[in-house]
């Protein structure tokens, strides 16, 4: 008998947030604001036709990859969707990267082609000798054979690839922090399911808001907040190329009036002490969104004061693509991360993989619609990661008796002191709460019997000394808030403490410091 021929069902992302747009007549609503003007939907939706076009005529095929380093401009909405329009596979860069980061992914990748802003190419260029890569590199402007003429010159009419919801729709790097960036491959549906289960159902988004992500576009988190989200509403994005210094965040608050703020905890700590943060009756805000790193307590409830605005915290994961545990507006409770996202589970497991108590520490894995399909290229940690169903996390979480989960770190920040395990993030919150700290991070050190007891970098408020009595102060103040086998053994005072692009501690390197300074102490 011979099998009957069905036709796969098609389904497009970047054609689904154009066309969901325009078939609903916001064709000539404002879909992008960013630093040269603003874009309607009709005329974000032609750029991003001329792109596909642009792209297919520089012989770049379906499947194949391109590589997008660009600032939060239009520029990347753009190329972004242009690149799935046509069933090519967009990889976005982080925008501050080494030559040496950029050469990994360009080895490990092998894009067709790259799109890279100015400022970037002499980094890029380097990358590309390092990594022998040769591919068509194109740059924003309005030179021959820049961005800006290939989209002149392209035709404003392109035919949708016939995708389906399981391809390959783009890929994320993740950051690489503890080792060589991994390229997370995500599928054409995870797209609009993170739009629907988290910016809709949870954010309650609707096409009235205007949104603002201090997070880049680069990054799984602010992907969604600036693009998936308002687009799949036909809410209008605020964007900023130039890194999210207070001064600026202030500016866009104040001047572009935004509706939802997405931030992070970094962040939302150093605009509280900028003293240009607006207050409440200052601003447009409704809600505000933090991911990225959990929330301390002392700053949610010092910005709720401050703005009259909520921050909504969640945690999310390049691997899910956005956040799948978080709070709730209207219920937000501050120190807790809140409950699975509608269409999420999670589960906490111990060391030997069996489900802990209610109360007990273990490791979130967690199962959604939005999980990566593999990590590229790399097929033991894909096997570490991605267990049938579950994604496992890395990260440690308790579970309330309300039910909300409690972050207390990644699984590596764990300390075992005195025999009992101990959270590296609730000694930070203690350590915060103080009105002389500023940021704080704790890692595991060595006494001098050789057993691991915390260690605590601290940056201090301005006008706040340093000395050996501020220190007995501190490791007072946290024994009054935890039990006292968890104070920090060491304080030590720094100007800063050393971030990624995307306001994540590097821990790896405070604990390489800590190594160093209790070696040399035990020498001595």
């Amino acid at each position: 008998m011979t099998r009957e021929f069905r036709p796969p069902q098609l389904y497009n992302a970047a054609a689904d947030l154009i066309d969901r747009n325009l078939s609903s007549g916001r064709g000539e609503k404002t879909a992008v604001i960013d630093d040269r003007g603003s874009y309607t939907y009709a005329e974000l939706a032609e750029r991003v036709h001329r792109c596909a076009s642009a792209l297919r005529s520089l012989g770049v095929e379906a499947e194949q990859r391109v590589a997008l380093c660009l600032f939060d401009t239009i520029d990347f909405p753009t190329c972004f969707l242009g690149a799935i329009e046509a069933g090519i596979v967009p990889i976005p860069l982080n925008t501050l990267l080494t030559a040496a980061d950029y050469a990994f992914i360009l080895a490990d990748a092998r894009p067709k082609a790259a799109v890279v802003v100015d400022a970037r190419m002499p980094v890029f260029a380097e990358a590309a000798r390092l990594a022998e890569w040769r591919g068509r590199v194109i740059v924003p402007g309005d030179g021959a054979g820049s961005l800006s003429d290939l989209l002149a010159k392209a035709s404003p009419i392109s035919d949708v690839a016939p995708t389906r919801a399981d391809d390959t729709c783009f890929w994320l790097y993740s950051s690489g922090s503890t080792g060589d960036p991994k390229g997370v491959v995500h599928r054409h549906a995870s797209l609009i399911q993170t739009a629907e289960l988290f910016g809709r159902r949870v954010l309650g988004l609707t096409e009235a808001d205007v949104v603002y992500s201090a997070a880049k576009l680069f990054f799984a988190y602010g992907l969604g907040n600036a693009l998936t989200f308002p687009m799949s509403v036909g809410a209008t994005s605020v964007l900023l190329a130039a890194r999210p210094a207070p001064e600026a965040v202030n500016a866009v608050l104040r001047e572009r009036r935004p509706t939802i703020f997405c931030g992070v905890p970094t962040l939302f700590n150093s605009l509280l002490a900028s003293g240009g943060l607006p207050r409440d009756g200052e601003h447009a805000l409704r809600l505000c969104t933090s991911a990225g790193e959990a929330l301390p307590e002392h700053v949610g409830r010092a910005w709720r004061e401050h703005t009259g605005v909520d921050i909504v915290d969640g945690i999310g994961s390049t691997e899910m693509l956005h956040i799948f545990v978080s709070n709730r507006p209207g219920a937000v409770r501050y120190g807790v991360t809140g409950r699975e996202v509608p269409g999420y589970r999670v589960r906490l497991l111990d060391e030997h993989g069996a489900e802990v108590a209610p109360g007990e520490v273990g490791e979130m894995h967690v199962s959604g619609p939005t999980a990566a399909a593999c990590y590229w290229n790399n097929a033991d940690r894909t096997r570490e990661t991605f267990l049938d169903e579950w994604v496992r996390t890395g990260d440690k979480f308790r579970q309330a008796p309300e039910g909300d989960f409690i972050y207390c770190g990644r699984r590596d920040e764990m300390l075992k002191v005195s025999g009992i395990w101990v959270s590296s993030v609730e000694v930070e919150t203690a350590l915060m709460a103080h009105e002389s700290v500023f940021e704080a991070a704790v890692v595991g050190a060595r006494d001098e019997s050789g057993l691991v007891k915390p260690m605590a970098f601290v940056v201090l408020k301005p006008g706040v000394g340093a000395g050996p009595e501020l220190v007995e102060a501190l490791q007072g103040f946290v024994k009054t808030r935890l039990a006292p086998y968890k104070y920090p053994r060491w304080i030590e005072f720094v100007e800063e403490l050393p971030k990624t692009a995307t306001g994540k501690i590097q821990r790896f390197l405070l604990q390489k410091r800590a190594n160093e300074m209790r070696a040399g102490a035990a020498g001595r």
